[in-house]
């Protein structure tokens, strides 16, 4: 009796010990998924970034076009049958042009969505240096995605916008993210998907398949600290 007793502690200690040696902290996912994205003094390195992609919606194609510069501005353009819109976001000021949603010049983006959009100049990633942008984490423990076993997170921006996060538990990529975000004044749930990770030349990995509520993009190319003219953020309409 007094062995059985004896084994069973044993046994709990050692279960104790096991779980409190591989517990995840959510500063070790971002460590271990860093790593396996390429490292983050890659990551560092981006300044300027230029994505193509394309995607098909009721049997037209979409070219999807993404152009950055680190911390300062960004412009989406979207072509499709035969024309082109844009929305362009700086530090101070932003723009929305969709000619195949009735409009016939650009409209300015309102104070308000101009600063919930600042997140988006961030092309190095919200997990580099998150703690140095006043970004915040917190492990929210294991759960599964289609039968994926994950890991989540969630970060808190500096602005207090708000993002859970999943990652794979056998290498850390990123597979999902879950976030509220604002569209034409409301506030919605916006969830993203990624998947075909590929190794760029310059070290990093990048997904090169991304989908998200209207649909999914294949990136086609992805071009990293290539000249980015200042002139394409101003509305040209």
């Amino acid at each position: 009796m007094k062995l059985n007793k004896l084994l069973v502690l044993a046994g709990t200690l050692f279960i104790a010990g096991f779980n409190t040696a591989t517990a995840q902290t959510a500063e070790e996912v971002v460590k271990k998924h860093m790593d396996a994205i390429g490292g983050e003094a890659n990551w560092k390195k981006i300044n300027t970034l230029k994505m193509v992609g394309v995607m098909t919606a009721q049997g037209t194609e979409i070219t999807f076009t993404r152009t950055a510069v680190h911390g300062k501005a960004m412009k989406n353009e979207i072509a499709v049958m035969g024309m082109n819109g844009y929305q362009i976001v700086t530090t101070k000021e932003g723009w929305n042009f969709m000619p195949f949603q009735g409009q016939t010049k650009p409209e300015a983006m309102t104070a308000d969505d101009v600063k919930d959009s600042q997140d988006e100049l961030d092309v190095q990633g919200e997990l580099v240096d998150y703690k140095a942008k006043g970004n915040k984490i917190e492990f929210l423990g294991k759960d599964d995605m289609e039968g994926t076993p994950c890991l989540k997170l969630k970060l808190t921006f500096k602005t207090g916008k708000e993002q859970t996060m999943y990652f794979d538990a056998s290498n850390y990529y990123l597979l999902k993210t879950v976030a509220k975000v604002k569209a034409n004044g409301k506030e919605m749930e916006s969830v993203q998907t990624f998947s075909n990770y590929q190794k760029l030349p310059e070290g990093i990995f990048m997904p090169m398949v991304m989908s998200a509520d209207g649909g999914e993009i294949t990136f086609k190319s992805v071009e990293i600290n290539k000249p980015v003219d200042d002139k394409i953020f101003k509305p040209n309409n």
